[in-house]
């Protein structure tokens, strides 16, 4: 993992409006998946981190370093 790396990505994610500054380890944590290749990121954080206009806005400040932000998703059977 490349920490330095992350952080830039989580500043650019809350600069960018992609992630509410109030919420910046909710940017990191995503950072930190982007930066190490995960594809996917499990939670329930509708807010931003599962809201898929936020998603599209991550994703595209993402882009400039060629790091793509894993995909959101709900953990299996959290509606039971």
């Amino acid at each position: 993992m490349n920490p330095r790396e992350a952080r830039t990505l989580a500043e650019r994610l809350v600069d960018g409006r992609g992630i509410p500054e109030e919420y910046p380890e909710d940017a990191l944590h995503i950072a930190i998946a982007a930066v190490n290749g995960m594809d996917v990121i499990v939670t329930w954080n509708f807010v931003h981190m599962n809201n898929h206009l936020r998603v599209s806005k991550s994703e595209r400040l993402s882009k400039p370093k060629d790091t793509c932000v894993p995909k959101s998703v709900l953990p299996k059977n959290s509606w039971s």
